[in-house]
Formats: C-alpha cells, structure tokens, sequence
C-alpha cells in the first residue's frame, strides 16, 4: 500500500524544522546587515555628490 502524502512533496518533514529555523534566522541576518550596507553606500555616494 502507497503512503498518501499531503501538502507540497518538497517540504521537509518534522525532522528538519530546527535546520530550516537555522537557514532562515541566517537569511534574515544577511537581509539585515546587507541592508543596512546599502544604506551606508548610498549616504556616502549622496554624500561625495553633494560635496
């Protein structure tokens, strides 16, 4: 007999929750901080214009 599987077969089981969790806290600290440098080049570009 098959298992019926429900939802979208790509997603990971229960098992690797905490891993997911991990990547995505990882991705988020990256968006954060790249953010954040971006903002500081576009001041300095802003800035060196300006002057």
């Amino acid at each position: 007999m098959q298992q019926q599987t429900t939802g979208d077969p790509r997603m990971a089981g229960n098992g690797d929750l905490s891993a997911h969790k991990d990547t995505y806290i990882g991705f988020l600290t990256l968006v954060k901080w790249g953010t954040i440098i971006v903002l500081l080049l576009a001041a300095l570009v802003v800035w060196l214009i300006a002057a």
